[in-house]
């Protein structure tokens, strides 16, 4: 791929899916089929990790998502959760919600969006969610959600799922259950989220463990249809999709990492923060060493390319790093900041196709 796959930010683009089902003065969007505008009753359903090509690729195992209207559309710059799951539920480009990645730099320190912490811990008073992205969720419609029960008082949630009320779940069937209790409560719209399919993904990558979760999420989509009274629909969409990076994980060059004081972001949008006055250094440093196997660029350039959308605050601009190493090829770059459980084998975050296409698909009860 010679060059990076943008969002559709005037389009079909998953930051505009909750401004066609909510905000009336909105035009309709031909790429949303008229079952879901027309619905009495919507669900809108993220399975976190499910991308097009990937989906695609395994129509077989899903008959019932295959079964669905619709097509692809694309995430937001950076194709990660954190990021992409904001522009969902504010309906905002991430240059104006400022949620510009997975760890974001924030006054010289990293903030890790998902847990809300930095190295010196949970961050929540320091870092308060509801200032550091403020715009309420679901165009202010208080809106039921059925998550994670586990998710209910995390920063992330604060952030990005501000004025809705929550209903959560412990596992897949008791997802339903909610689902179901919330629909026949007369709620219009429910907003709910899974995150099965990202999970499988990181830890056994491509294959078959992630082949099973599919079938498993495919009869979950089935089981949602059929709890879903007359007139209503449900819309199913992804944060991002993913790539099998397995053990192919870079070291930024030793020349390279001479001239960063600091990494953010992660491995395959990885973020150089340049030492003073070493910028420009770093950036022809990058390129010599890394555009073999990825799109390095400037912050600037990003900017000016629309990456984040047609508005970047100084919030936001002040979070990026100076350059970025965006992986073309299906590896990682690694930063010792950024650890986890396990090694993760399927990655995202990168504008490649794979990563960047998700589902936008319809389906209403039988």
């Amino acid at each position: 791929m010679d060059q990076p796959v943008l969002p559709d930010y005037a389009g079909a683009c998953i930051s505009n899916i909750v401004p066609a089902l909510l905000d009336g003065t909105v035009e309709p969007p031909a790429w949303l089929p008229d079952l879901a505008l027309d619905a009495s009753q919507v669900v809108l359903l993220v399975l976190d990790g499910l991308g097009w090509e990937q989906l695609g690729e395994r129509r077989a195992l899903a008959p019932t998502l295959s079964s669905l209207l619709g097509g692809p559309i694309t995430s937001v710059s950076p194709s990660t959760t954190a990021t992409a799951l904001t522009s969902i539920a504010t309906g905002l480009t991430p240059g104006r919600h400022g949620v510009v990645g997975y760890r974001v730099a924030v006054d010289h320190e990293v903030l890790n969006i998902l847990r809300w912490s930095t190295p010196e811990g949970d961050a929540r008073a320091r870092i308060v969610p509801e200032k550091f992205q403020p715009t309420e969720a679901f165009c202010g419609q208080r809106a039921a959600m059925v998550t994670k029960a586990e998710f209910a008082t995390s920063g992330f949630s604060a952030a990005h799922l501000g004025g809705a009320r929550f209903r959560g779940y412990r596992v897949p069937s008791t997802m339903v259950v909610e689902l179901g209790a919330a629909l026949r409560a007369g709620e219009p719209f429910v907003y709910a989220y899974y995150d099965g399919i990202d999970k499988v993904s990181h830890e056994y990558g491509l294959a078959d463990h992630y082949d099973a979760e599919l079938v498993a999420v495919d009869r979950l989509v089935g089981d949602i249809l059929e709890v879903l009274p007359r007139g209503a629909a449900l819309v199913v969409t992804a944060d991002h999709g993913q790539v099998d990076v397995g053990e192919r994980v870079l070291p930024p060059h030793a020349d390279v990492a001479a001239l960063a004081s600091f990494q953010s972001g992660e491995g395959r949008f990885r973020w150089l923060h340049a030492r003073p006055g070493r910028g420009d250094a770093l950036l022809e440093a990058a390129r010599a060493h890394h555009d073999d196997v990825a799109w390095v660029v400037s912050r600037e350039q990003t900017i000016d390319e629309g990456w984040w959308g047609p508005e970047v605050t100084d919030a936001a601009r002040q979070r990026l790093g100076d350059v970025a190493l965006v992986c073309r090829e299906p590896v990682s770059f690694s930063d010792p900041a950024d650890s986890g459980p396990f090694e993760l084998i399927g990655r995202h975050g990168s504008l490649t196709a794979a990563e960047m296409y998700v589902p936008l698909l319809v389906g209403a009860p039988r």
